[in-house]
This record gives structure tokens, C-alpha cells and sequence, in this order.
């Protein structure tokens, strides 16, 4: 399973979108905010082709006791933004820098998402060394984290995807992984 943080980005996450339509594969997305409300027609387009859209806070706040109502007011915002694109409510949330709050879930109905595949694809411009790292770490049911705001990015997905598929590998989103 494939999922990209912080766009969507006007050129690479349209890149990436283009690159899973020919593979036929689904991802999720969790998207800023303030991307959200600059790029909805991007937006628009993970829902028509049955991408799932999840909740990465308005500006990457990292949640901290001293900022929790700030974050659950950008995680409110967010899925406002969201819903009022697509018309659906947002059901996950990948908290940034995994930090989160078990009481959210509950406030908000909404379902956090964190990883267990982090090439740490956004401290380096090589995709080939972000493939490796994905391909070396891949196993059945993992979640990947990949960020749809890098070129390197985009590259070491779709390549990824590539590799993994041809070793029998299958990608889905979040919520086939996690409720089928």
C-alpha cells in the first residue's frame, strides 16, 4: 500500500496521479489544507478516480500539549476543505510526525493512519537510493509513507510499484488494507 503525504502539489502529485492510472493501482493521499484550498481541482481528481483522501492537518502542525486545540481546529478545518470538494467525510487522518491523541479519534471520527515503510524519501533527491529503501523494507500489508511534493519522490513510487507488482505484490488503500 502506497500513501503520500503533504500535497497535493500542482506538478508532481498531478505526475504521480497520471503514473498510478497507467499501473491501474489506488493509493491514499493526506493532504494539507492550505494545498487543498490552492489545488482543488487536484482534489477533485484523486476522488474521480477512487484515490482515498485523508486528513494531514491545515499547515503540518505537529500536535503538542500545549497546541492541541489548534490542531484539532486545523484537522476541523482540513476536513472542510475536503468534504467540500468531494462531498464525502473525511474518515483518516495521518497525524504529522506520528504524534497523536487517542481522544481525537473519538471528538472527530476519525481513524489515525501512521506507517511502517519510511525510505525517508524528503531528506534526499535520489530516487533510485528511495526505490531501494522501499523495496528492501516491503512486506505483506505494510504501509508505505511517500511524499507526493518531490519529483525523486513520484520517481521512486512509481518505480517501486513497478518492482513490488512484478514480485507479486498488490497496492491498495488504506481502507482496503485495514477493513477488508
Amino acid at each position: 500500500m502506497t500513501s503520500a503525504d503533504d500535497g497535493p502539489h500542482p506538478v508532481y502529485t498531478e505526475k504521480l496521479l497520471d503514473g498510478l492510472k497507467e499501473r491501474e493501482v489506488k493509493a491514499t493521499f493526506f493532504v494539507l489544507g492550505q494545498n487543498v484550498e490552492k489545488y482543488p481541482e487536484i482534489i477533485e481528481r484523486m476522488k474521480e478516480e477512487g484515490h482515498i483522501i485523508g486528513n494531514h492537518t491545515y499547515s503540518h502542525i505537529q500536535l503538542r500539549s500545549a497546541n492541541r486545540q489548534q490542531f484539532r481546529d486545523e484537522l476541523v478545518l482540513t476536513n472542510e476543505s475536503i468534504s467540500g470538494i468531494t462531498g464525502q467525510e473525511v474518515q483518516y487522518v495521518r497525524p504529522p510526525y506520528g504524534t497523536w491523541d487517542k481522544k481525537l479519534e473519538e471528538e472527530l471520527n476519525m481513524f489515525p493512519v501512521l506507517w511502517n515503510v519510511d525510505p525517508n524519501d524528503w531528506c534526499t533527491g535520489n530516487a533510485d537510493k528511495v526505490t531501494k529503501n522501499i523495496v528492501n523494507k516491503a512486506k505483506e500489508n505494510c504501509i508505505i509513507l511517500l511524499h507526493d511534493c518531490y519529483q525523486s519522490s513520484v520517481d521512486a513510487a512509481l518505480a517501486s510499484i513497478d518492482i513490488l507488482t512484478q514480485e507479486g505484490y498488490e497496492f491498495v488503500t488504506v481502507e482496503e488494507l485495514l477493513f477488508d
